[in-house]
């Protein structure tokens, strides 16, 4: 008989950093004319639901409350839901202060 411990592998996925759920009011388009809603967010990029269809492989300007506008990546669209990957991270001060309204604590 034979009998061992193992730790799995397994990580949680290919996120670099927790997703927070959110509910944001934010803006896309450098006028940021296109209104959509930012569904979870983390300093890496963000879920946006949207009320016109993304495209993988765009960079939009996505507005948000407190950062303002910062470049982003589509990497995947679904009709009218999307992620997207920031160009430059948002400062994890910055961070906080978006999900701190949503009962998030980012500190361990």
């Amino acid at each position: 008989m034979f009998a061992a411990e193992f730790e799995s592998a397994k990580t949680d996925g290919r996120r670099r950093a927790p997703r927070a759920p959110v509910s944001l009011d934010a803006k896309i388009g450098k006028a940021g004319r296109t209104l959509c809603k930012v569904v979870d967010i983390s300093i890496h990029g963000a879920r946006l639901q949207t009320y016109s269809a993304l495209k993988r492989g765009d960079t939009i300007w996505l507005t948000l409350p407190v950062v303002g506008s910062i470049a982003a990546d589509v990497m995947w669209a679904d009709d009218f839901t999307g992620g997207c990957q920031f160009r430059k991270p948002i400062d994890e001060d910055v961070f906080a202060k978006l999900t701190e309204s949503h009962g998030i604590t980012t500190t361990p």
